[in-house]
Order: C-alpha cells, then structure tokens, then sequence
C-alpha cells in the first residue's frame, strides 16, 4: 500500500541525520508533536549483511508509535538491495527510501550516495531490485541536484522513468554540501518537469527548512508535495507542532523532556550504544534559555548517562 498517496499535502517528512534520528529521537518526536512521515537513519545494505550487522540493525530498530516510518538505505551492490528489501518488508516497515544523495567522500568513492546521480545504469539496476522484493512498499529516493553541478533536467527526468512513487530532493549538488543556500528554484524546476510529464510521483523538497511555517511556505511557492526537515529538528523539536511555541516552555519543563529523552536512551539501548552521541542533542532542550551555554557546558562533561540522569534529578526536578 503507498501511503504517500494517503497523506494531506503539504506532507511534513523527518529527514534521516547521521547518528542522531534513531529510535529513540523519534519517540521523543511523537511527544512533541509527530511529523507525517519518519525515517530511520542512513543504513548499509553491505552492513546489514556482515557479520557486524546487529549493530548495524539498530539502525532500524523502530517502534509501533513510529508510524508510517520508511527504511533508507545504501549501497551499490543490487543483489545487496534485493535482500536488504526483504528484510525490511518481513521488520514491518512501511516504505524503502535508496539514498541517491549522500555527499560523503569516502561514500561517493564506493560509487554510492550522490555517485549514482552520474550512474543512470546503476541506479536503474538497484531501483529494479528494490522494486522486485518491495511487494506493495512504495519506494523513494533521496537525492540531490547533481555531483559537481546542477544537473536537474537530466537526472529527475531519467528518475521519472522509472517506478518510483516519491523524490525527495536537497537542494544542493554533493559537491556544496551544505555550504550554500539551498536551491529552491530547481527544486521548483523539478516540480515543473514532473508536472509537464504528468507523473504521479511526489516531490518533496529539502533544504535550509528553518520553522513550521517557512515549510508550509517553501512548499507553497515552489509546488512540492511536501518538505522534509532536517537540522532545523536540532534547534526546535516542536518544529512539525505550530501550535506550540517553545520559546514559551519553562525551562523545568525542558529538561523534564530532556530526562525523559535520556531514560528513554538507557531502556531501549543499555549498553548497546554509547550515550555520547546524545550529548549534541542538549541543545534542543536548552537553547535560548537563561544559562544555557553554562548549563550545557556541565552537561557535555559528565561521563555517564547515570551521571547526567542524578545531575538533572538533583539540580533542577
């Protein structure tokens, strides 16, 4: 069943954040308020087929309050994908998203990521295999403008060719990173070229998404289907919310949210991971607050999850 097709427009999409957007992260997301669609983080298919793939499976580890929730992964090896795919139809999942649009250097050198944009051959290869053992998952890809140079005409016309029910497009090539502002306009001329083919696919933009309201707007002006929101998830969890502010949160009630975040890492992950990749995520939970920079500063130094836990117990609960 393609969900996508069953979502009010504009569709509000979590981006997939490098060591940040697991499980845990997007149960916090529910209580603040969910966005229409969630993603797991960026997943290998190679690795989910090692011998090191229980810990690359936690990658996918996801709960029945994150729903619908779609499956990113990649790779380059279209065997690798087809086994990968059933492996997340049996775990449940409700779409397969390929990444088309990782910049990362040692990612783009393994001919995977971003590389596909210039590799129609494969990248129709690993759609046909992901698309052969998705029964009825809708598939998507996420990509970018182009590698070096904007290259929107070419690459999302030869996507539309294929059996593909959403786009999500960042607005820059791999090369800019996230140097730049964001592309809108193409991101636009992209919207133009599926309409032009009457295609069903979806285009969901991505890029420089600062508020709620800024979604709704670049979704206006542009004709996406949809925005997904990345970094800005790091500077207001309440962001898929309009109707709270967080700027009126009482702080106590922050760190409440931050302590939950915290006890909801160590029951779900134990020993599994190590608590210092949520160190960057305080800053969703204290910013712009009195003290923060302080506050957040005693924090990042203490060495453990049970520290941080009876710190906040103590001082401020």
């Amino acid at each position: 069943m393609n969900f996508w097709t069953n979502l009010k427009k504009p569709i509000l999409v979590q981006a997939p954040m490098e060591d940040a957007t697991d499980t845990v992260f997007r149960q916090m997301l529910v209580k603040f308020g969910s966005p229409d669609v969630f993603f797991t983080e960026f997943t290998s298919v190679d690795g989910l087929l090692s011998k090191g793939k229980n810990i690359v499976s936690q990658r996918l580890r996801f709960t029945k309050k994150e729903h619908p929730i779609v499956g990113q992964i990649w790779g380059n090896n279209p065997q690798n994908f087809a086994a990968v795919t059933n492996m997340l139809v049996s775990m449940g999942f409700d779409g397969i998203d390929i990444n088309m649009g990782c910049p990362d250097r040692d990612v783009m050198k393994k001919e995977c990521g971003a590389r596909l944009i210039e590799n129609h051959t494969l990248a129709r290869e690993i759609i046909s295999a992901v698309k052969k053992e998705a029964k009825n998952l809708p598939i998507s890809i996420k990509t970018r403008l182009g590698v070096k140079t904007v290259q929107t005409k070419d690459w999302i016309n030869f996507l539309l060719t294929l059996p593909i029910d959403a786009i999500i497009i960042h607005g820059r090539t791999a090369k800019e990173l996230s140097k730049v502002p964001a592309h809108w306009e193409e991101i636009g001329s992209a919207v133009y070229i599926r309409n032009q083919k009457k295609s069903q696919t979806l285009i969901i933009g991505n890029g420089d998404v600062s508020s709620f309201d800024d979604a709704q707007k670049k979704a206006t002006q542009y004709g996406v289907d949809g925005v997904m929101i990345g970094r800005a998830m790091f500077d207001n969890p309440w962001i898929f919310n309009n109707k709270i502010d967080p700027a009126k949160i009482p702080l106590e009630e922050k760190l409440a949210y931050l302590l939950t975040h915290l006890r909801l890492f160590q029951k779900t992950w134990g020993k599994e991971k190590y608590f210092g990749s949520l160190k960057k995520l305080y800053k969703m939970y204290i910013a712009n607050t009195p003290g923060a920079s302080e506050l957040r500063s005693k924090l990042v130094r203490l060495g453990t999850i049970e520290e941080t836990v009876s710190y906040l117990e103590k001082c401020f609960l």
